[in-house]
């Protein structure tokens, strides 16, 4: 239940961030979408200095330096190999080098997270099985699902010609879904088990993502845009909630905090580089045409291929996850 909450109140500061980036940008400056978060991230730590609690569990950890270097680097290097591609091709040096870069770089964040005494990925947890299946699943799940709001706002603005605050308060009620997905999974989880909920949050999900991919150049709002989207974060939320349950459940109390930091590095993760593989496939079948149609059906290539990749997370999860039982023992 707590993990539910935690969802749904992310969820519901995802939909207020788009009506106010929306409204800052009609009205100032789309530089104000970044600046915002300056003052916001400032009043955030002063709250949490003085609200939360500090965590007497491991006082000697340090923050990984040497493998935040490494991993951020990585995951820029790779994907801007693969951005590459679609100008560039395979087999051209620009492409190969940031390529055989990033992997190298990932590569040496791995050594180093397996010898540092306080590593930003704790390995070891990879040795639990529900650990590392459902951690496994959030990174295929974050490479599908995190670019959609990129391209439903390029659609709406590009395609459509919303303005930035229409935009943002058509995108509104999908964004509210999740928090209605993430509170019904916990009421769900007892009876189905967190393994089924998640996959059927995440079919939820490619239905719609295969729905969305339907767009048109003169697409109405209630079917190209609103009910898609409802399917879309109904089933994001319905999917996120059990997938970190089943992640933190099968570690020791006192790594829990690592698991749950685990969960989102890995959606982050995948959320990065899925967006680097989307980007290039829609400008792939776009062929370098701004066309209205040509728009539409690049977008719509990339809402196809994350429904592909989601139910590729489905195929991880009915594979690697152990059965009810046996994640409930774990």
């Amino acid at each position: 239940r707590a993990i539910g909450v935690w969802s749904a109140v992310g969820a519901g500061g995802g939909a207020a961030g788009g009506l106010v980036g929306g409204v800052l940008t009609d009205l100032l400056s789309w530089r104000w979408v970044l600046l915002i978060n300056v003052p916001i991230g400032a009043l955030v730590i002063v709250a949490g200095m003085a609200w939360l609690t500090e965590s007497k569990a491991d006082r000697t950890r340090r923050l990984d330096v040497p493998g935040a270097v490494l991993v951020t680097a990585g995951l820029a290097t790779l994907a801007y190999g693969i951005v590459q591609t679609e100008e560039k091709g395979w087999t051209a040096a620009a492409t190969l080098v940031p390529l055989a870069a990033g992997l190298a770089l990932l590569a040496a964040f791995l050594v180093v997270e397996a010898r540092t005494k306080a590593p930003l990925m704790p390995l070891k947890l990879f040795g639990v099985r529900t650990v590392s299946a459902a951690n496994a699943a959030m990174f295929v799940c974050g490479g599908g699902m995190f670019a959609m709001w990129m391209f439903m706002t390029l659609y709406t603005q590009n395609v459509l010609g919303y303005s930035p605050l229409k935009a943002g308060l058509a995108l509104m009620p999908s964004s509210l879904t999740v928090v209605l997905g993430s509170m019904l999974a916990p009421r769900l989880m007892p009876v189905l088990g967190p393994k089924n909920v998640s996959v059927l949050g995440i079919v939820v999900a490619s239905v719609g993502f295969g729905w969305q991919s339907t767009m048109t150049v003169d697409g109405a709002y209630v079917t190209a845009i609103l009910l898609p989207g409802l399917v879309m974060m109904f089933g994001a939320g319905l999917a996120t909630t059990p997938l970190a349950s089943l992640a933190t459940s099968g570690a020791r109390p006192g790594d829990a905090g690592l698991v749950s930091g685990l969960v989102n590095t890995s959606r982050t993760m995948g959320g990065a580089l899925g967006l680097a593989v989307l980007s290039t496939v829609a400008a792939a079948q776009m062929n370098g045409s701004t066309s209205p149609q040509a728009l539409t059906d690049g977008y719509a290539m990339a809402f196809r291929t994350s429904a592909c990749i989601l139910l590729a997370g489905v195929a991880v999860l009915l594979v690697w996850m152990p059965g009810r039982r046996a994640s409930t023992e774990a």
